[in-house]
């Protein structure tokens, strides 16, 4: 089944592309293959796909069982837009219905497809929500790649599922297959909610959100060595990349004049810092989007950022240097980009470059902390 479908015409894009980053991998063929054990309840009403990078699941099965629609979740903007370019380079009119994790997602799902997170709070949140929406016979088809797998995994799959049982090894991949999904009597809420008492913040966080309910650690170190020095009116900020939305919420907090931006690719990040917002009483405008596109270039006074450096479960600085590049167009002439970074992974040259002028503020053994200035000829 696998050899008829083009999966070598797939592409990451709108992400990353780059000679070691593929757009499918084994665990996707093992699934696909899996799903054939299943294929009289592979339908449009019984489908649900979660967790397609890049479309390879669902433009396989569509293919496959030539379905008219697929109901899809992909936490990542830049994924459903991947999606929906190779499902127009491949020629497939399905109709792949990107929609939240939640009940118009679910109800009547016989059959979901799971590429598996890392993040076993992500995990949580999705079987939490398959054992509450979904029919009750439906299977989970789970799977990853070893490197990445845990038992802790399977624990948390059968808090949800009255059957779980893993599956041979195959081209480094796993299977775990789930079953009769059942909610258990006592289980997390989502949001999780947690209190920061050094920021004296309320925090409200999703399961795929990085760092959780805690603080992380480089944003903390940011936040102690944050010092703008910017007008209290007239100024437009953005945290760019925002995750749970602490720095978003910071900022409204010490500037509540300011117009304060959090911005994410991530559904999960987006709605954690528009809940994160809501508990602490603050207006934050949040808007879910690919590096900030949507907003105009030359609009923003001061940039925060905490980049990640890793894309998906590869680690790369590549989506470090795109939101540098869209800092950059961000930006008025001598705004303000304030980065914290591993002190390894050495940005500093980068952000001169595409910037301009910038100043170390604070470094210890971890983590750097500098302020860039937007610079025309930069």
């Amino acid at each position: 089944m696998n050899s008829s479908f083009a999966f070598d015409r797939l592409r990451r894009s709108p992400d990353l592309e780059a000679a070691n980053l593929f757009a499918w991998d084994a665990s996707d063929l093992l699934l696909i293959d899996e799903a054939e054990k299943y294929s009289a309840l592979v339908t449009a009403k019984q489908l649900v796909v979660i967790g397609d990078n890049y479309g390879a699941l669902s433009l396989a099965l569509a293919a496959r069982y030539n379905l008219p629609s697929i109901r899809v979740h992909q936490d990542l903007y830049t994924s459903e837009l991947a999606l929906q370019r190779n499902a127009q380079e491949l020629g497939l009119g399905a109709d792949f219905r990107q929609l939240p994790l939640g009940a118009e997602l679910l109800q009547g799902a016989k059959v979901i497809i799971l590429q598996l997170p890392r993040s076993l709070a992500e995990l949580e949140e999705i079987a939490q929500q398959i054992a509450r929406y979904a029919d009750a016979e439906a299977v989970l088809l789970a799977a990853g790649r070893l490197k990445h797998m845990s038992l802790a995994m399977n624990q948390v799959l059968a808090k949800y599922f009255k059957q779980v049982r893993a599956g041979l090894a195959r081209q480094k991949s796993r299977l775990l297959t789930a079953e009769q999904p059942s909610l258990p009597e006592q289980f997390p809420a989502f949001p999780q909610q947690s209190y920061l008492a050094e920021l004296e913040l309320q925090l409200r966080v999703h399961g795929a959100v990085f760092a959780g309910v805690k603080l992380d650690i480089g944003t903390r170190y940011l936040l102690t060595h944050f010092s703008p020095e910017l007008p209290e009116n007239n100024i437009t900020a953005v945290d760019l990349g925002c995750g749970s939305g602490v720095l978003a919420a910071v900022l409204a907090r010490r500037q509540p004049r300011w117009r304060i931006i959090a911005t994410d690719r991530s559904s999960a990040a987006v709605e954690s810092a528009r809940a994160t917002a809501a508990a602490n009483e603050l207006t934050i405008e949040v808007l879910r989007d690919d590096a900030a596109a949507s907003l105009p270039s030359a609009s923003v006074d001061l940039i925060v950022l905490n980049p990640p450096f890793h894309a998906g479960s590869a680690v790369h600085s590549g989506v470090a240097h795109r939101l540098f590049e869209a800092a950059s167009r961000l930006l008025k002439p001598n705004g303000q980009l304030w980065t914290v970074y591993n002190r390894h992974l050495a940005y500093r040259q980068a952000l001169s470059k595409v910037i301009g002028r910038t100043e170390l503020v604070a470094q210890n053994a971890k983590f750097v902390v500098t302020k860039s200035f937007r610079e025309l000829d930069a």
